[in-house]
């Protein structure tokens, strides 16, 4: 990997888990708990979201090692649901919002890429293919989060729905959480690949919707 293929994959990975925490917290503030803002998490310094391992050397371990995926997350917004104004509503309410924000990066790389599609030479090649890699992240990881699946932002709009019981049952998986998803998404069709089953889960779910709402985004602005 060299230095722009760094670049092209650093940047917009940093901007989008950037905002993608600071949406929650924000939101988290708006519905009335402010445990984010006493963690000084209301920022948009990347540092403050920045995991060193699962942000930084996770993914590009991943990458070195050819593992045919890259995988990666960043320190979670801490928030707590029993002081939200209405805890299940609210709830819906943060879970969403870091993924709403991922869209709204991805309509303006969009809005971007556009504006620079008159442009020529090497900055300007760079910023489109930047801006590309915006989008496809970004919608990427908006699909990714909204999987139903602990501990995932689609969890917590799941819990929310379900009756007490069940809603704590299922919130307390997210323990195990990490595990299962490495092994249901990754590691499983990693092994069934070289079995020869191909259970593509995660380009099932999210690659594929994900990059069918990307290119609805790039017809849309008469880019494809």
């Amino acid at each position: 990997m060299n230095f722009e293929e760094i670049i092209l994959f650093a940047v917009p990975v940093i901007i989008a888990i950037t905002f993608h925490e600071a949406a929650h917290g924000y939101m988290a503030l708006w519905c009335g708990d402010d445990t984010a803002k006493r963690a000084g998490r209301l920022t948009l310094n990347p540092i403050k979201h920045i995991d060193p391992f699962g942000t930084v050397i996770l993914p590009f371990l991943l990458i070195f090692l050819h593992a045919g995926f890259v995988f990666g997350y960043a320190k979670p917004v801490p928030v707590n649901f029993s002081r939200l104004n209405h805890p299940r509503t609210d709830m819906i309410r943060v879970a969403a919002a870091g993924p709403a924000m991922n869209v709204v990066l991805a309509l303006v790389s969009v809005l971007l890429i556009k504006t620079l599609g008159s442009l020529e030479g090497d900055t300007a090649e760079l910023s489109g293919n930047l801006l590309l890699r915006s989008l496809e992240l970004n919608m990427l990881l908006a699909v990714f989060n909204m999987l139903p699946l602990p501990p995932l932002d689609g969890s917590k709009v799941l819990a929310a729905l379900l009756p007490g019981r069940a809603m704590n049952a299922f919130l307390r998986l997210e323990r195990y959480g990490m595990l299962l998803l490495l092994m249901l998404l990754f590691i499983l069709p990693m092994v069934s690949a070289r079995s020869g089953l191909h259970f593509d889960i995660f380009g099932w779910l999210v690659e594929r919707p994900a990059d069918f709402l990307s290119r609805s985004l790039l017809r849309l602005t008469g880019y494809v």
